[in-house]
């Protein structure tokens, strides 16, 4: 069978320039490597060409690339500082300049996790920024059904902070590096890789998860729908001829030049919608395309905003526990293992907890169809599961009807408390109070918490309105509850004898009176109970997409000011 001519011709300019030395395009001017570990230093070259990188601080590696042309060096950095070059020298020489070593964090997940600041608020306190040792590196969205070795994005590249880089940057990413910038005074980079509409299991290779009968049933269902785009014409090798001739038209725009789509919108490489075995919602295909490509660069650790997908229900959002687990437990495993070492196998993960959306809560307690409270729930567990782990409580922001919604500084800003808390060790409080544990007395509920940090405090003057309790009835209430040292007391004159208390738990909880610490961080939805959340067999409730009214503006809400 001849090949396509198109792709023909792409595998002639592959074969021409791999006698070339080259490298993944996250390995550039103004990169960011890790201190004071071996760094993982990886490209091609041609079979058994000789390979030599040389950094500025004094370091040097040698080594042969294989039958494929593949080569790696692990390059040990010192402490933190600017001002470094890299050489790699092959048949040809390539030089890296502006290269800084400090703290590298990558940052994954859908749509929000993506969200620029240039759509959020605040924005324009960023008009000014000039920040040359912090630093973004922004890939495009990419998906693919088999690993990709280096991304097709041709522009994504690494920028030093300034106006422009940080208007178009994850705000949650953006925020979270600042802070970290800020604080620990060394440089900072943050790799932001997002797909918006993406599931966790598109973000994981199908081989981690092939006996979870959720994944399995996902994939199905995929297959399903693949089979009915098939049947109207759109096939696998139509998507994958249409897919090349749009990628050879992406190559021919960047090599003569131009670099925009639009006078906003910079050039990316197409992307497969069509059938959904080849789509971005299938499973594995984030991860073969955005993850694998950049793996084993050295990271200090991770930060994922990432659910909203998989909360449609509540089967499914209580699942998130598990499938956290799994994705965390490889993706440790496997950068450990690919930098030799180098990158630690129980790296800092941090995950996003779910904002509030739809209606506000008018209801003691929201029922099956509230699976925002469950995916809470999911991700607060996971955090007592998995080592190491942590969780931006966000419940105070997010929008009744937007499901992106604009305040995202506040996501950024707490995910680095608890980096600058427990990575680095700094003298803060790096998590909102968490819930460890409660006594009975009398006809009341003592509730216990740590990271209290200064003392318990609530989001506004008034009562306490954001508890409800139950007897062994499990009929919900809402409770009276109050503030006594570093313990809530909840109780109700309806329920004589409580056996438990929810705080918080509804789609959207924002508005009534909630606990924080008086830094300024938020506590988590939680239960005391274990009851089931759902009966096995029934009915599902999808959660609903409220319409947005004709005029609709976003506000950001009020909260308690974060004081570190």
């Amino acid at each position: 069978m001849k090949l396509p001519l198109i792709l023909a011709a792409t595998l002639a300019l592959t074969s021409v320039a791999s006698a070339d030395v080259r490298l993944p395009n996250f390995f550039s001017n103004h990169m960011v490597l890790q201190q004071q570990i071996s760094n993982t230093i990886w490209g091609w070259a041609e079979p058994g060409e000789k390979v030599t990188v040389t950094a500025s601080w004094g370091a040097e590696e040698n080594t042969t690339t294989n039958d494929k042309g593949q080569w790696r060096v692990y390059l040990e950095t010192p402490e933190h500082g600017t001002g470094h070059s890299l050489t790699i020298q092959g048949n040809n020489t390539i030089e890296l300049n502006d290269v800084a070593i400090g703290e590298v964090w990558l940052c994954a997940g859908q749509s929000n996790m993506g969200w620029s600041v240039g759509n959020s608020f605040e924005a324009e306190g960023e008009a000014n920024v000039d920040l040359p040792d912090f630093r973004i590196f922004k890939s495009s969205r990419e998906h693919w059904h088999e690993p990709l070795e280096q991304s097709r994005d041709r522009l994504s590249t690494w920028k030093t902070c300034t106006p422009e880089s940080a208007l178009e940057t994850s705000a949650v990413s953006y925020y979270f590096g600042k802070k970290l910038h800020e604080e620990l005074g060394v440089p900072i980079g943050i790799i932001q890789q997002a797909f918006a509409g993406t599931p966790i299991e598109g973000w994981m290779p199908w081989e981690i998860q092939k006996d979870d009968p959720r994944a399995v049933a996902h994939k199905e269902g995929y297959k399903e729908n693949a089979e009915r785009m098939i049947a109207r014409g759109d096939t696998e090798a139509k998507g994958l001829a249409t897919f090349e001739e749009e990628l050879a038209a992406y190559n021919a725009l960047i090599d003569s030049g131009e670099t925009m789509k639009n006078s906003v919108r910079q050039l990316s490489p197409p992307i497969i919608t069509k059938p959904a075995t080849l789509g971005h919602q299938y499973p594995g295909h984030q991860f073969n395309a955005m993850i694998y490509p950049v793996r084993p660069y050295g990271i200090r650790g991770m930060i994922w905003y990432q659910g909203e997908r998989n909360a449609k229900n509540a089967p499914q959002a209580e699942h998130y526990r598990n499938q956290l687990a799994t994705l965390i437990g490889y993706y440790r495993k496997s950068w450990h293992e690919l930098s030799n070492g180098a990158v630690s196998d129980t790296f800092p993960f941090q995950f996003t907890q779910l904002p509030s959306w739809n209606p506000e809560q008018t209801e003691p307690v929201e029922g099956i169809e509230a699976s925002w409270a469950v995916s809470r729930e999911a991700m607060r567990l996971a955090t007592q599961d998995i080592p190491n782990t942590g969780m931006a409580v966000t419940i105070d922001t997010g929008n009744p009807i937007d499901l992106h919604p604009k305040n995202k500084k506040p996501i950024g800003i707490r995910h680095a408390y608890h980096a600058l808390a427990h990575t680095y060790g700094m003298d803060m409080v790096g998590d909102g109070p968490q819930y460890t544990g409660h006594t009975v007395h009398e006809q009341s509920l003592v509730l216990s918490f740590d990271s209290v940090g200064s003392g318990l405090m609530t989001a506004k003057e008034g009562p306490i309105d954001s508890f409800a309790i139950a007897g062994e009835d499990q009929v919900w209430h809402w409770a009276n509850a109050r503030i006594e040292g570093d313990t809530i007391v909840v109780s109700s004159p309806e329920v004589e004898k409580p056996v438990a208390v929810r705080y918080a738990w509804a789609m959207n909880p924002s508005q009534r009176n909630l606990i924080y610490n008086k830094e300024g961080l938020p506590a988590s939805p939680f239960r005391t109970d274990d009851w089931p959340l759902y009966e096995p067999d029934a009915e599902l409730i999808e959660v609903n997409k409220p319409a947005k009214p004709e005029g609709h503006v976003s506000q950001d809400w009020e909260r308690p000011a974060m004081t570190q």
